[in-house]
């Protein structure tokens, strides 16, 4: 197990090397509780928390926050499943079960937040995975995020596919006050049936939709990221057309579709669920994923027309980036001994587990000629409109 760089300073000048997770830097947890059964928390103390998104990622954002590693949501497809091989977990049924959690996120977080190295730059969260997963629910680490950054007004985003985001509602209200705060909800599709297959631990699509619709009653805009859009399975012109609907009535500000990106750690557990749930699909999502990780740039272009002219129909406005304003907070008085947060030679945090942590949903990917007639013809039966271009 790679857990060196969670260990606390003194762990690393004993001679000995330590079992697994036997340093005082980890604990791990089990609770018998029914929505904890067969999950294991590993309890970490992170040397560092804000972390650079690595120079050759396409994000839109610089800076992560990621509480968590792991994911209860269970997602078949979720890309950040890879990011557990780094610290030699299973990146399958162990990415949904073995949770670290980063129980010293808040107070670490307000530490970096006033070293006079940090220059307030926005920082994304849910970019890895879901902070509003069901552990946040015990562990209760972003009420604690929140504060800081609203104390220190630096601007901020979120991304989640959890409910457990209106608890904080009030502190997101106090924080849009003073900066920038951005919301959005994942949601990319509202057809139950496969929902239950692909995405088990979520909450269901109309109750992450009641989510949009109880912030920006509240004044906080909340956007939706259509993600992913499920070739074959959730891409018909009328499951599209539902799903856009609803997010309209939900009142979302913007709707950004993302299709199906298929990383290694990620691609093979799919294709396991694949194989389990929807075995006359393999052959198609093979030719489509022959060249990479990502859906073809022609199929990419579709999904993206196709939503853009429906979120136009129904009044969604256009996803937007705008530029993160800063306010400067009172200077707070810097904790004697306040450590620096880590840096590598060159200048950029490092994840605490050593490997790169924030490779976020990206869009993109090799482009490649548009399929012949006899390959759309060859498309599954209740779905060969899917890939017929418009």
């Amino acid at each position: 197990m790679r857990w060196d760089e969670l260990r606390d300073a003194d762990e690393h000048s004993r001679a000995s090397t330590p079992a697994l997770f036997a340093t005082s830097a980890v604990t791990t947890r089990t609770f018998d509780t029914p929505e904890f059964r067969g999950m294991t928390f590993h309890e970490v103390r992170a040397r560092s928390l804000v972390n650079r998104v690595p120079g050759a990622s396409r994000m839109p954002f610089e800076w992560t926050v990621n509480p968590y590693r792991g994911c209860s949501h269970a997602c078949v497809y979720c890309f950040a499943r890879r990011t557990h091989s780094y610290l030699d977990l299973d990146t399958g049924a162990g990415f949904d079960t073995q949770i670290v959690v980063k129980v010293n996120a808040p107070e670490l977080l307000r530490k970096e937040l006033s070293s006079p190295r940090w220059r307030g730059q926005h920082i994304a969260m849910g970019t890895n995975v879901d902070c509003y997963q069901r552990a946040e629910g015990r562990y209760r680490l972003m009420p604690g995020i929140l504060t800081a950054l609203r104390d220190y007004a630096n601007p901020f985003s979120l991304l989640t596919k959890g409910t457990l985001i209106l608890r904080d509602l009030d502190l997101l209200r106090s924080a849009a006050a003073i900066t920038d705060v951005g919301v959005s909800v994942s949601v990319g599709f509202t057809d139950e049936e496969l929902w239950r297959t692909v995405e088990p631990g979520t909450p269901a699509p109309q109750r992450r939709l009641d989510v949009v619709r109880t912030l920006t009653a509240h004044g906080i805009p909340c956007g939706v990221l259509m993600a992913p859009v499920i070739p074959f399975l959730g891409d018909s012109p009328a499951q599209l057309r539902a799903t856009v609907r609803a997010i309209a009535a939900a009142g979302a500000t913007s709707v950004t579709p993302l299709a199906l990106h298929l990383r290694p750690g990620a691609r093979e557990w799919y294709f396991r669920w694949l194989h389990q749930h929807h075995p006359r699909l393999v052959r198609h999502y093979e030719a489509l994923y022959a060249a990479g990780a990502y859906a073809p740039k022609w199929y990419q272009r579709r999904i993206t027309r196709q939503v853009h002219e429906l979120a136009a129909e129904y009044g969604v406005g256009p996803s937007t980036s705008a530029q993160a304003r800063r306010i400067d907070p009172p200077a707070p008085a810097t904790p004697t001994g306040a450590a620096e947060p880590d840096d590598d030679r060159s200048g950029n945090r490092r994840s605490e587990s050593g490997g790169p942590e924030n490779d976020g949903p990206e869009s993109g990917g090799p482009g490649d000629a548009e399929p012949s007639r006899a390959e759309l013809d060859d498309a599954p039966e209740n779905h060969c409109t899917q890939l017929t271009l418009l």
